[in-house]
């Protein structure tokens, strides 16, 4: 792995493996806190992932011995005071941006917990296709210890990957949750020893995307994640019919049936970036 980009904030820096991008939070010495920086450069990062064909999955890390340990309280009390912004306005909640920024992600995202998460630490995970974390992980839905609530859309997410029973009793009773139980509720799909967290997250990362088509690779993402959703499988139905109707045309799936027959591995040429339909 090789450093090839860092934001001029140098809340994050990039790496490539290959195929494989590495985003990692880099603010060690705040253990990772958030700020409003490290959310747009993540975005950024994000934008060029999804319009880069030779990108074909993103792994998140940390840098140092936390993954995040939530928003920076730097700023005191008022952190969260919002008050300057014109009465009839709610501004976006930051964290909810870069949740839903990953929600619609051309690309696969896997995320190498390799420490602490806490806050928007561990929701920005949630829209993430796995998470594999560090023995020494645990996670804090820590909200309503600090008179919030929980945000970047978890209300949606969090019950999707884990019961809402579970998601009610971390959320609301504000503790933080060992890796052993996050891995029991299936929060977390594995857990490593901390110098394996990322290793294991960029082979998990090459599960998804060898010897599979990237377009049609995109368009399952896209359908799992946003039928998660869907009140009734007549839409899941129809935006099923959408892609099968539009992939059957493409020569991807002509590679793909014949790479099959001839017993040999697929060389798909179509790409994100100019083949992927518009289903939805």
């Amino acid at each position: 792995m090789t450093a090839t980009d860092a934001t001029p904030e140098s809340t994050i820096s990039v790496e490539r493996d290959g195929e494989i991008a590495i985003f990692r939070l880099n603010r060690p010495d705040r253990l990772n806190a958030f700020t409003t920086d490290m959310g747009n450069a993540l975005i950024a990062a994000f934008d060029r992932t999804d319009a880069d064909d030779t990108v074909r999955a993103v792994v998140v890390t940390g840098t140092g011995r936390a993954f995040c340990a939530g928003a920076d309280l730097g700023g005191g009390a008022d952190t969260f005071d919002y008050t300057d912004f014109a009465p009839t306005e709610v501004p976006a909640d930051e964290g909810g941006r870069l949740t839903l920024r990953i929600f619609r992600s051309l690309k696969p995202v896997v995320f190498a917990v390799n420490g602490p998460a806490a806050g928007v630490g561990v929701t920005m995970t949630l829209p993430g296709d796995a998470r594999i974390a560090s023995e020494d992980a645990k996670f804090g839905f820590v909200f309503t210890k600090r008179g919030l609530v929980p945000e970047a859309a978890s209300s949606w997410f969090l019950s999707r990957l884990v019961s809402l029973p579970t998601a009610l009793r971390w959320t609301m009773g504000a503790r933080m949750v060992p890796v052993a139980e996050a891995l029991e509720q299936g929060l977390v799909q594995r857990v490593v020893p901390k110098d394996e967290v990322l290793p294991a997250a960029i082979e998990a990362a090459r599960e998804l995307i060898t010897d599979t088509s990237p377009v049609s690779v995109a368009l399952t993402r896209q359908l799992l994640w946003r039928m998660a959703g869907a009140p009734s499988p007549e839409v899941a139905h129809a935006a099923d019919s959408k892609a099968i109707y539009y992939r059957g045309q493409g020569s991807d799936v002509y590679e793909g049936v014949t790479a099959f027959l001839e017993k040999r591995p697929p060389a798909f040429g179509q790409t994100v970036s100019q083949d992927l339909p518009d289903i939805f």
